[in-house]
Protein backbone atom coordinates (compact mmCIF):
# COMPACT_ATOMS: atom_id res chain seq x y z
CA UNK A 1 0.00 0.00 0.00
CA UNK A 2 1.31 3.29 -1.33
CA UNK A 3 1.73 5.84 1.63
CA UNK A 4 0.76 9.15 0.94
CA UNK A 5 2.47 12.26 1.82
CA UNK A 6 1.52 15.33 3.18
CA UNK A 7 3.44 18.66 2.54
CA UNK A 8 2.91 21.64 4.64
CA UNK A 9 3.15 25.16 3.27
CA UNK A 10 4.51 27.75 4.65
CA UNK A 11 3.18 31.18 4.34
CA UNK A 12 6.84 32.29 4.91
CA UNK A 13 9.21 32.29 1.84
CA UNK A 14 11.96 30.07 1.53
CA UNK A 15 14.91 30.83 3.62
CA UNK A 16 17.41 29.66 0.71
CA UNK A 17 18.39 32.88 -1.49
CA UNK A 18 16.80 33.12 -4.67
CA UNK A 19 19.62 34.44 -7.24
CA UNK A 20 21.23 35.23 -4.60
CA UNK A 21 18.57 37.59 -3.12
CA UNK A 22 18.36 38.01 0.51
CA UNK A 23 15.22 36.66 2.32
CA UNK A 24 14.64 40.50 3.58
CA UNK A 25 14.69 42.09 0.09
CA UNK A 26 12.70 39.17 -2.00
CA UNK A 27 10.01 40.57 0.79
CA UNK A 28 10.29 43.69 0.26
CA UNK A 29 10.53 43.51 -3.64
CA UNK A 30 7.01 41.13 -3.39
CA UNK A 31 5.10 43.97 -1.83
CA UNK A 32 6.02 46.82 -3.88
CA UNK A 33 5.31 44.70 -6.65
CA UNK A 34 1.41 44.13 -4.58
CA UNK A 35 1.02 47.66 -4.54
CA UNK A 36 1.44 48.26 -8.17
CA UNK A 37 -0.72 46.03 -9.26
CA UNK A 38 -3.59 47.37 -7.02
CA UNK A 39 -2.65 50.44 -8.42
CA UNK A 40 -2.81 49.77 -11.57
CA UNK A 41 -6.39 48.01 -11.39
CA UNK A 42 -7.72 51.13 -9.18
CA UNK A 43 -10.40 53.33 -10.99
CA UNK A 44 -8.51 56.60 -11.60
CA UNK A 45 -10.31 59.40 -9.75
CA UNK A 46 -12.98 61.54 -11.40
CA UNK A 47 -10.96 65.14 -12.37
CA UNK A 48 -14.60 66.37 -10.85
CA UNK A 49 -13.74 65.43 -7.71
CA UNK A 50 -11.02 67.68 -7.34
CA UNK A 51 -13.13 70.94 -8.39
CA UNK A 52 -15.17 73.09 -6.43
CA UNK A 53 -19.34 71.78 -6.98
CA UNK A 54 -21.08 75.16 -7.12
CA UNK A 55 -24.47 73.55 -7.46
CA UNK A 56 -25.52 73.30 -4.18
CA UNK A 57 -24.85 77.11 -3.51
CA UNK A 58 -26.74 78.60 -6.79
CA UNK A 59 -29.81 76.54 -5.58
CA UNK A 60 -29.36 77.76 -2.59
CA UNK A 61 -28.77 81.67 -2.98
CA UNK A 62 -30.37 81.79 -6.76
CA UNK A 63 -33.76 82.90 -5.62
CA UNK A 64 -32.79 85.61 -3.64
CA UNK A 65 -30.64 87.07 -6.25
CA UNK A 66 -33.29 89.83 -8.75
CA UNK A 67 -32.76 91.02 -11.86
CA UNK A 68 -33.31 95.48 -11.28
CA UNK A 69 -34.86 97.48 -14.49
CA UNK A 70 -34.95 101.08 -14.91
CA UNK A 71 -36.75 104.05 -16.23
CA UNK A 72 -33.94 106.39 -16.71
CA UNK A 73 -34.79 110.27 -14.99
CA UNK A 74 -33.92 112.00 -18.34
CA UNK A 75 -34.28 111.14 -21.99
CA UNK A 76 -31.56 113.28 -24.19
CA UNK A 77 -33.22 114.40 -27.44
CA UNK A 78 -32.44 111.97 -30.21
CA UNK A 79 -32.08 113.12 -34.23
CA UNK A 80 -28.49 114.40 -34.39
CA UNK A 81 -27.22 111.19 -36.50
CA UNK A 82 -25.58 109.32 -33.03
CA UNK A 83 -26.31 105.67 -33.38
CA UNK A 84 -28.80 104.07 -30.52
CA UNK A 85 -27.68 101.68 -28.23
CA UNK A 86 -29.27 99.55 -25.37
CA UNK A 87 -29.93 100.15 -21.90
CA UNK A 88 -26.57 97.39 -20.99
CA UNK A 89 -24.47 99.32 -23.34
CA UNK A 90 -25.18 102.80 -22.17
CA UNK A 91 -25.08 101.49 -18.15
CA UNK A 92 -21.92 100.02 -18.74
CA UNK A 93 -20.56 103.63 -20.64
CA UNK A 94 -21.88 105.84 -18.03
CA UNK A 95 -20.84 103.78 -14.82
CA UNK A 96 -17.27 103.26 -16.33
CA UNK A 97 -16.76 106.98 -17.50
CA UNK A 98 -16.41 106.06 -20.98
CA UNK A 99 -17.40 108.49 -23.91
CA UNK A 100 -20.26 107.47 -25.66
CA UNK A 101 -19.45 107.11 -29.20
CA UNK A 102 -20.17 109.59 -31.92
CA UNK A 103 -21.61 111.83 -29.31
CA UNK A 104 -19.91 115.48 -29.08
CA UNK A 105 -18.53 115.76 -25.56
CA UNK A 106 -17.92 119.41 -25.52
CA UNK A 107 -19.89 121.12 -28.38
CA UNK A 108 -19.63 124.53 -29.02
CA UNK A 109 -23.30 125.16 -30.31
CA UNK A 110 -25.75 122.97 -28.28
CA UNK A 111 -27.98 121.11 -30.57
CA UNK A 112 -31.81 122.67 -30.46
CA UNK A 113 -34.55 121.11 -28.04
CA UNK A 114 -37.02 118.98 -29.67
CA UNK A 115 -40.33 118.89 -28.91
CA UNK A 116 -41.77 115.43 -27.83
CA UNK A 117 -43.19 112.83 -29.85
CA UNK A 118 -47.20 112.47 -30.06
CA UNK A 119 -46.11 109.18 -28.15
CA UNK A 120 -43.51 110.84 -26.14
CA UNK A 121 -43.85 108.35 -23.50
CA UNK A 122 -41.01 105.94 -24.34
CA UNK A 123 -37.94 106.26 -22.06
CA UNK A 124 -34.54 104.62 -22.06
CA UNK A 125 -33.75 101.78 -19.21
CA UNK A 126 -31.02 101.05 -17.41
CA UNK A 127 -30.26 97.15 -16.10
CA UNK A 128 -28.38 95.79 -12.87
CA UNK A 129 -28.78 93.29 -10.08
CA UNK A 130 -29.60 93.33 -6.50
CA UNK A 131 -30.38 90.61 -3.56
CA UNK A 132 -32.83 90.05 -1.16
CA UNK A 133 -31.89 91.15 2.73
CA UNK A 134 -34.87 90.19 4.54
CA UNK A 135 -37.97 88.61 3.78
CA UNK A 136 -39.83 91.56 4.00
CA UNK A 137 -38.88 92.82 0.63
CA UNK A 138 -35.44 95.05 1.06
CA UNK A 139 -33.16 94.66 -1.56
CA UNK A 140 -29.52 95.59 -1.61
CA UNK A 141 -27.78 97.00 -5.08
CA UNK A 142 -25.53 99.44 -6.53
CA UNK A 143 -26.57 103.44 -6.58
CA UNK A 144 -25.46 103.50 -9.62
CA UNK A 145 -27.78 101.48 -11.04
CA UNK A 146 -30.90 103.26 -9.76
CA UNK A 147 -28.95 106.69 -10.30
CA UNK A 148 -31.04 108.83 -12.02
CA UNK A 149 -34.47 106.98 -12.37
CA UNK A 150 -37.87 107.58 -12.68
CA UNK A 151 -39.16 104.05 -11.74
CA UNK A 152 -37.16 101.19 -10.40
CA UNK A 153 -38.78 97.29 -11.09
CA UNK A 154 -37.49 94.10 -9.41
CA UNK A 155 -37.94 90.63 -11.35
CA UNK A 156 -37.72 87.65 -8.84
CA UNK A 157 -36.23 84.28 -10.28
CA UNK A 158 -40.24 83.25 -10.32
CA UNK A 159 -41.16 86.25 -12.94
CA UNK A 160 -42.63 88.01 -10.57
CA UNK A 161 -42.03 91.38 -10.94
CA UNK A 162 -42.77 94.41 -8.47
CA UNK A 163 -42.55 98.20 -8.54
CA UNK A 164 -39.93 99.70 -5.96
CA UNK A 165 -39.48 102.08 -3.48
CA UNK A 166 -36.28 103.98 -3.19
CA UNK A 167 -35.12 103.76 0.11
CA UNK A 168 -31.45 105.70 -0.26
CA UNK A 169 -28.43 105.67 -2.23
CA UNK A 170 -24.74 106.28 -1.17
CA UNK A 171 -22.49 107.49 -4.21
CA UNK A 172 -19.70 107.75 -2.13
CA UNK A 173 -19.68 103.81 -1.91
CA UNK A 174 -22.14 103.21 -4.18
CA UNK A 175 -24.75 101.81 -2.12
CA UNK A 176 -28.25 101.33 -2.35
CA UNK A 177 -31.66 100.15 -0.80
CA UNK A 178 -34.65 99.85 -2.58
CA UNK A 179 -38.16 98.33 -0.97
CA UNK A 180 -40.88 95.97 -2.95
CA UNK A 181 -43.80 95.23 -1.14
CA UNK A 182 -43.90 91.39 -0.39
CA UNK A 183 -43.56 88.95 2.22
CA UNK A 184 -41.85 85.80 2.62
CA UNK A 185 -39.17 86.10 0.26
CA UNK A 186 -36.05 83.93 0.12
CA UNK A 187 -33.43 86.33 1.50
CA UNK A 188 -29.28 85.98 1.69
CA UNK A 189 -27.22 85.22 4.54
CA UNK A 190 -24.08 87.83 5.26
CA UNK A 191 -20.62 86.91 5.82
CA UNK A 192 -17.63 87.80 7.54
CA UNK A 193 -15.26 89.21 5.17
CA UNK A 194 -12.76 89.09 7.59
CA UNK A 195 -12.53 85.72 7.41
CA UNK A 196 -12.13 86.03 3.49
CA UNK A 197 -8.66 85.22 2.25
CA UNK A 198 -7.02 85.34 -0.87
CA UNK A 199 -7.13 82.61 -3.12
CA UNK A 200 -10.75 81.21 -1.62
CA UNK A 201 -12.74 80.17 -4.30
CA UNK A 202 -16.11 82.85 -4.71
CA UNK A 203 -18.85 82.68 -7.30
CA UNK A 204 -21.03 85.72 -8.57
CA UNK A 205 -25.06 85.60 -9.47
CA UNK A 206 -26.50 88.68 -11.34
CA UNK A 207 -28.16 89.69 -15.11
CA UNK A 208 -25.22 90.37 -17.34
CA UNK A 209 -26.45 92.07 -20.41
CA UNK A 210 -29.70 91.30 -18.81
CA UNK A 211 -29.01 87.43 -18.89
CA UNK A 212 -30.76 86.76 -15.67
CA UNK A 213 -29.32 84.45 -12.78
CA UNK A 214 -26.28 83.79 -14.68
CA UNK A 215 -23.54 82.35 -12.30
CA UNK A 216 -19.76 83.14 -13.03
CA UNK A 217 -17.00 81.73 -10.47
CA UNK A 218 -13.36 82.55 -9.95
CA UNK A 219 -11.04 83.12 -6.62
CA UNK A 220 -10.32 86.50 -4.66
CA UNK A 221 -7.46 88.20 -5.69
CA UNK A 222 -6.87 90.25 -2.92
CA UNK A 223 -8.68 92.30 -0.15
CA UNK A 224 -8.46 95.92 0.84
CA UNK A 225 -7.66 97.02 -2.35
CA UNK A 226 -7.70 101.16 -2.40
CA UNK A 227 -9.61 101.93 -5.47
CA UNK A 228 -11.88 104.81 -3.67
CA UNK A 229 -11.87 107.02 -0.59
CA UNK A 230 -14.44 105.16 2.03
CA UNK A 231 -14.10 101.26 0.14
CA UNK A 232 -11.08 98.84 0.81
CA UNK A 233 -12.29 96.46 -2.24
CA UNK A 234 -12.51 92.83 -2.93
CA UNK A 235 -11.06 91.95 -5.70
CA UNK A 236 -11.57 88.90 -8.13
CA UNK A 237 -11.32 87.05 -11.25
CA UNK A 238 -14.91 86.37 -11.05
CA UNK A 239 -16.26 87.61 -14.69
CA UNK A 240 -18.24 90.75 -14.00
CA UNK A 241 -20.00 92.55 -17.34
CA UNK A 242 -22.70 94.89 -17.33
CA UNK A 243 -25.97 94.39 -15.59
CA UNK A 244 -23.79 92.35 -13.16
CA UNK A 245 -23.80 95.45 -10.89
CA UNK A 246 -25.67 95.15 -7.43
CA UNK A 247 -25.26 91.26 -7.42
CA UNK A 248 -23.88 89.66 -4.44
CA UNK A 249 -20.11 87.85 -4.05
CA UNK A 250 -20.97 84.36 -2.48
CA UNK A 251 -18.39 82.49 -0.99
CA UNK A 252 -18.55 78.59 -0.65
CA UNK A 253 -20.44 78.68 2.95
CA UNK A 254 -23.07 80.25 0.68
CA UNK A 255 -23.16 83.42 2.48
CA UNK A 256 -22.33 87.22 0.49
CA UNK A 257 -19.47 88.56 1.42
CA UNK A 258 -19.95 91.61 -1.18
CA UNK A 259 -21.51 93.54 -3.90
CA UNK A 260 -20.11 93.33 -7.55
CA UNK A 261 -19.42 96.62 -8.39
CA UNK A 262 -16.46 97.78 -10.99
CA UNK A 263 -14.14 95.79 -13.18
CA UNK A 264 -10.72 97.36 -14.54
CA UNK A 265 -10.42 97.19 -18.43
CA UNK A 266 -8.78 99.01 -21.04
CA UNK A 267 -10.89 97.00 -23.84
CA UNK A 268 -14.30 98.08 -22.43
CA UNK A 269 -14.69 94.98 -21.78
CA UNK A 270 -13.95 91.85 -19.17
CA UNK A 271 -9.78 91.42 -18.26
CA UNK A 272 -9.73 89.37 -15.70
CA UNK A 273 -9.99 92.34 -12.81
CA UNK A 274 -13.38 93.06 -11.09
CA UNK A 275 -13.89 94.44 -7.40
CA UNK A 276 -16.57 93.87 -4.68
CA UNK A 277 -17.54 96.24 -2.04
CA UNK A 278 -17.00 94.52 0.75
CA UNK A 279 -20.91 93.36 2.74
CA UNK A 280 -19.65 94.83 6.02
CA UNK A 281 -18.99 98.30 4.75
CA UNK A 282 -22.28 97.91 2.60
CA UNK A 283 -24.13 96.94 5.82
CA UNK A 284 -22.87 99.70 7.65
CA UNK A 285 -24.03 102.08 4.75
CA UNK A 286 -27.29 100.29 4.39
CA UNK A 287 -28.53 100.57 7.97
CA UNK A 288 -28.16 104.09 7.65
CA UNK A 289 -30.09 104.19 4.73
CA UNK A 290 -32.93 102.27 6.29
CA UNK A 291 -32.55 104.34 9.36
CA UNK A 292 -32.79 107.93 7.56
CA UNK A 293 -32.52 107.53 3.98
CA UNK A 294 -29.07 109.19 3.72
CA UNK A 295 -25.40 108.65 5.30
CA UNK A 296 -23.74 110.81 7.75
CA UNK A 297 -20.06 111.08 8.00
CA UNK A 298 -17.07 112.61 10.01
CA UNK A 299 -14.60 114.82 8.69
CA UNK A 300 -11.46 116.65 9.68
CA UNK A 301 -10.62 119.34 6.80
CA UNK A 302 -7.51 117.96 5.96
CA UNK A 303 -5.67 117.35 2.28
CA UNK A 304 -3.97 113.71 2.37
CA UNK A 305 -1.40 112.08 0.17
CA UNK A 306 0.70 107.93 0.75
CA UNK A 307 3.80 108.44 2.46
CA UNK A 308 6.71 107.45 0.59
CA UNK A 309 9.67 104.98 1.71
CA UNK A 310 12.04 108.08 0.80
CA UNK A 311 10.11 110.47 2.55
CA UNK A 312 9.43 108.43 5.85
CA UNK A 313 13.39 107.08 6.11
CA UNK A 314 14.19 110.92 5.48
CA UNK A 315 12.03 112.52 8.35
CA UNK A 316 12.77 109.44 10.49
CA UNK A 317 9.34 107.36 10.92
CA UNK A 318 10.83 104.63 10.03
CA UNK A 319 8.19 102.72 7.53
CA UNK A 320 6.11 103.95 4.70
CA UNK A 321 2.95 104.29 6.89
CA UNK A 322 0.32 107.16 7.81
CA UNK A 323 -1.14 109.58 5.61
CA UNK A 324 0.72 112.99 4.84
CA UNK A 325 -1.04 115.67 5.04
CA UNK A 326 -0.66 118.06 2.13
CA UNK A 327 -2.66 120.67 3.17
CA UNK A 328 -5.49 121.93 6.13
CA UNK A 329 -8.70 123.50 5.83
CA UNK A 330 -9.00 127.24 6.98
CA UNK A 331 -10.84 127.40 9.86
CA UNK A 332 -11.59 123.29 10.10
CA UNK A 333 -11.80 121.03 12.45
CA UNK A 334 -7.66 119.66 12.20
CA UNK A 335 -6.74 123.60 11.62
CA UNK A 336 -8.55 124.26 15.17
CA UNK A 337 -6.87 121.28 16.65
CA UNK A 338 -3.29 122.38 15.31
CA UNK A 339 -2.98 120.22 12.41
CA UNK A 340 -0.12 121.43 9.91
CA UNK A 341 0.72 120.85 6.63
CA UNK A 342 3.75 118.23 6.37
CA UNK A 343 2.30 116.49 9.62
CA UNK A 344 2.10 112.56 9.38
CA UNK A 345 -1.18 111.36 11.04
CA UNK A 346 -0.02 108.16 12.53
CA UNK A 347 -3.47 106.94 14.40
CA UNK A 348 -7.12 108.14 14.74
CA UNK A 349 -9.11 106.94 17.93
CA UNK A 350 -6.40 104.79 18.88
CA UNK A 351 -6.66 103.01 15.39
CA UNK A 352 -3.45 103.11 13.35
CA UNK A 353 -3.09 104.56 9.60
CA UNK A 354 -1.39 102.21 7.90
CA UNK A 355 -1.96 103.83 4.79
CA UNK A 356 -3.86 107.27 3.98
CA UNK A 357 -6.90 105.49 2.50
CA UNK A 358 -7.35 104.56 6.11
CA UNK A 359 -7.88 108.04 7.35
CA UNK A 360 -11.28 108.91 5.44
CA UNK A 361 -12.91 105.67 6.60
CA UNK A 362 -11.77 106.12 9.56
CA UNK A 363 -12.77 109.29 10.20
CA UNK A 364 -16.22 108.71 7.75
CA UNK A 365 -17.58 106.37 10.50
CA UNK A 366 -17.21 108.74 12.99
CA UNK A 367 -20.46 110.76 14.46
CA UNK A 368 -20.24 114.20 13.90
CA UNK A 369 -19.46 116.17 17.01
CA UNK A 370 -17.25 113.32 18.24
CA UNK A 371 -14.29 114.71 20.39
CA UNK A 372 -11.31 111.97 19.07
CA UNK A 373 -7.62 112.16 19.16
CA UNK A 374 -5.12 112.38 16.41
CA UNK A 375 -1.72 111.43 16.60
CA UNK A 376 0.84 113.24 14.15
CA UNK A 377 4.60 112.78 13.56
CA UNK A 378 5.88 115.99 13.13
CA UNK A 379 9.94 116.95 13.03
CA UNK A 380 10.83 113.71 14.45
CA UNK A 381 8.42 113.15 17.30
CA UNK A 382 4.86 112.28 17.85
CA UNK A 383 2.83 114.12 19.64
CA UNK A 384 -1.09 113.54 20.45
CA UNK A 385 -4.15 116.66 19.41
CA UNK A 386 -7.67 116.94 20.30
CA UNK A 387 -9.88 117.13 17.47
CA UNK A 388 -14.08 117.53 16.78
CA UNK A 389 -15.24 115.62 14.03
CA UNK A 390 -17.57 117.72 11.74
CA UNK A 391 -19.97 116.31 9.08
CA UNK A 392 -18.96 115.64 5.71
CA UNK A 393 -21.50 117.46 3.39
CA UNK A 394 -23.66 115.60 0.97
CA UNK A 395 -22.66 114.76 -2.70
CA UNK A 396 -24.97 117.48 -3.74
CA UNK A 397 -23.83 120.33 -1.54
CA UNK A 398 -20.25 119.41 -2.07
CA UNK A 399 -21.23 119.58 -5.99
CA UNK A 400 -22.81 122.79 -5.29
CA UNK A 401 -20.32 124.51 -3.56
CA UNK A 402 -17.80 123.79 -6.00
CA UNK A 403 -20.13 125.84 -8.62
CA UNK A 404 -19.61 128.98 -6.17
CA UNK A 405 -21.35 127.89 -2.47
CA UNK A 406 -25.06 128.54 -3.88
CA UNK A 407 -27.62 126.34 -2.34
CA UNK A 408 -29.69 123.98 -4.00
CA UNK A 409 -33.06 125.14 -5.27
CA UNK A 410 -36.12 123.65 -4.06
CA UNK A 411 -37.67 121.22 -7.22
CA UNK A 412 -41.07 122.18 -8.25
CA UNK A 413 -42.82 119.34 -7.60
CA UNK A 414 -45.60 120.13 -10.48
CA UNK A 415 -43.04 120.27 -12.92
CA UNK A 416 -40.11 118.36 -11.51
CA UNK A 417 -38.22 121.53 -12.23
CA UNK A 418 -35.73 123.31 -10.34
CA UNK A 419 -34.59 126.99 -11.55
CA UNK A 420 -32.01 129.57 -10.55
CA UNK A 421 -31.57 133.34 -11.84
CA UNK A 422 -29.81 134.74 -13.90
CA UNK A 423 -27.33 137.46 -13.43
CA UNK A 424 -26.60 140.17 -16.04
CA UNK A 425 -23.18 138.75 -16.90
CA UNK A 426 -25.36 135.40 -17.92
CA UNK A 427 -27.80 137.76 -19.45
CA UNK A 428 -25.54 139.02 -21.77
CA UNK A 429 -23.43 135.68 -22.48
CA UNK A 430 -27.00 134.45 -23.40
CA UNK A 431 -28.31 137.08 -25.44
CA UNK A 432 -31.92 136.75 -23.10
CA UNK A 433 -33.87 140.39 -21.71
CA UNK A 434 -34.87 137.61 -19.08
CA UNK A 435 -35.33 133.61 -18.17
CA UNK A 436 -34.48 131.67 -15.53
CA UNK A 437 -31.82 128.67 -15.99
CA UNK A 438 -32.96 124.75 -15.07
CA UNK A 439 -30.93 123.29 -12.38
CA UNK A 440 -33.05 120.15 -12.14
CA UNK A 441 -34.87 118.38 -14.74
CA UNK A 442 -37.29 115.52 -12.94
CA UNK A 443 -40.43 113.61 -13.92
CA UNK A 444 -42.62 115.15 -16.65
CA UNK A 445 -40.21 118.38 -17.91
CA UNK A 446 -37.36 115.16 -18.32
CA UNK A 447 -39.35 113.14 -20.27
CA UNK A 448 -40.62 115.94 -22.38
CA UNK A 449 -36.67 116.97 -23.10
CA UNK A 450 -36.13 119.51 -20.79
CA UNK A 451 -32.62 119.61 -19.67
CA UNK A 452 -30.18 121.09 -16.82
CA UNK A 453 -28.59 123.87 -18.15
CA UNK A 454 -31.60 124.75 -20.21
CA UNK A 455 -33.26 128.45 -20.13
CA UNK A 456 -36.34 128.71 -19.52
CA UNK A 457 -37.99 132.02 -21.31
CA UNK A 458 -41.68 131.77 -20.39
CA UNK A 459 -44.36 129.54 -19.67
CA UNK A 460 -47.70 129.41 -21.13
CA UNK A 461 -46.71 132.75 -22.65
CA UNK A 462 -45.91 134.22 -19.63
CA UNK A 463 -42.67 135.74 -19.45
CA UNK A 464 -40.61 134.41 -16.44
CA UNK A 465 -38.12 137.08 -15.27
CA UNK A 466 -36.94 135.17 -12.07
CA UNK A 467 -37.20 132.50 -10.16
CA UNK A 468 -39.90 133.64 -7.56
CA UNK A 469 -42.33 134.62 -10.74
CA UNK A 470 -41.35 131.06 -11.94
CA UNK A 471 -42.68 129.54 -9.29
CA UNK A 472 -45.64 131.75 -8.74
CA UNK A 473 -46.59 131.23 -12.70
CA UNK A 474 -46.13 127.55 -11.70
CA UNK A 475 -48.71 127.11 -8.20
CA UNK A 476 -51.12 128.67 -10.67
CA UNK A 477 -50.82 126.20 -13.49
CA UNK A 478 -54.06 123.35 -13.82
CA UNK A 479 -51.72 120.51 -13.52
CA UNK A 480 -54.28 118.39 -15.50
CA UNK A 481 -53.59 120.14 -18.76
CA UNK A 482 -50.01 120.10 -20.59
CA UNK A 483 -47.98 123.22 -20.15
CA UNK A 484 -45.96 125.25 -22.89
CA UNK A 485 -42.38 125.84 -22.45
CA UNK A 486 -40.34 128.31 -24.51
CA UNK A 487 -36.36 127.17 -24.04
CA UNK A 488 -33.43 128.21 -25.16
CA UNK A 489 -30.40 125.73 -25.22
CA UNK A 490 -26.97 127.07 -27.07
CA UNK A 491 -27.94 129.85 -29.84
CA UNK A 492 -31.64 127.50 -30.60
CA UNK A 493 -34.90 128.60 -29.18
CA UNK A 494 -38.10 125.95 -28.99
CA UNK A 495 -41.42 125.10 -27.49
CA UNK A 496 -41.71 122.67 -25.56
CA UNK A 497 -45.23 120.92 -24.63
CA UNK A 498 -44.67 119.11 -21.22
CA UNK A 499 -47.60 116.85 -20.60
CA UNK A 500 -48.99 116.02 -17.12
CA UNK A 501 -48.17 112.98 -15.66
CA UNK A 502 -50.74 109.72 -16.12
Amino acid sequence: MQTQKHIAISPRLSSRPVFGVPERVQTGLVALLLALCMWLIAPAPSLAQTLPDFSALVESVGPSVVNIRTTEKVRAPRGNGSPEFDEDMLEFFKRFGMPIPNQPQNPRRAPAPRSPQPDGESQQRGVGSGFILNADGFVMTNAHVIEGADEVFVTLTDKREFKARVIGADKRTDVAIVKIEANGLPSVRLGDVSRLKVGEWVIAIGSPFGLENTVTAGIVSAKARDTGDFLPFIQTDVAINPGNSGGPLINMRGEVVGINSQIYSRSGGFMGISFAIPIDEATRVSDQLRSSGRVIRGRIGVQIDQVTKEVAESIGLGKPSGALVRSVESGGPADKAGVEPGDIITKFDGRAIDKAGDLPRIVGSVKPGTKSTVQVFRRGSSRELGVTVVELESDRAAAQSERGGAKAPPVVSLLGLAVSDLNEAQRRELKVKSGVKVETAEGVAARAGIREGDVILSIDNTEIGSSKQFESVVAKLDKDKPVTALIKRGDWVNYIVIRPAR
